[in-house]
């Protein structure tokens, strides 16, 4: 943020985006650190993927339904909105309606990166991109994982 933008409060707006299914410790560093990447006073702006576009992308529906999963993420303190995504995976028509000055990345969203780069870069926008390294030194960092060790406890008490 410049000088001038600091003067008349304007915010920088980070976009961040994700399943958020099963909700853990690894989603609260990515989301702490987007807002970080966005300075002081950014305002942090969360795309929860629809159901069926984490059925498209990964093969199966999340466990928790979207409007359950937007509303936890919205109670997170770090979090100033949450919207859910275009179940058509619109990237540049939220990309438009947020108006974002960052968007960050989570080290899971590889496929999404080149695409962002690409359309950033033809539209000429002022876009920073950002990759936010996984959180490390917890063994249920992801969704998936938790869900495998669920399944290993529940099989081992039978």
């Amino acid at each position: 943020m410049n000088g001038d933008e600091e003067k008349m409060g304007k915010r920088r707006v980070v976009l961040a985006s994700g399943t958020f299914d099963l909700l853990h410790y690894g989603h609260v560093y990515y989301l702490t650190e987007a807002k970080k990447a966005g300075g002081k006073n950014a305002k942090l702006i969360v795309v929860v993927a629809r159901d069926k576009t984490v059925e498209r992308l990964k093969g199966n529906r999340p466990v928790i339904p979207e409007e359950q999963r937007k509303a936890v993420v919205e109670a997170l303190k770090v979090v100033d909105e949450v919207l859910l995504g275009h179940e058509d995976m619109d990237i540049p028509k939220i990309i438009e309606e947020v108006k974002p000055d960052v968007i960050a990345l989570g080290y899971d969203q590889k496929r999404i990166e080149e695409t962002l780069r690409k359309y950033i870069e033809e539209k000429g926008l002022n876009i920073r991109l950002v990759r936010i390294g996984k959180f490390i030194g917890e063994e249920a960092d992801s969704s998936s994982k938790i869900k495998r060790r669920i399944i290993e406890i529940y099989k081992g008490n039978r």
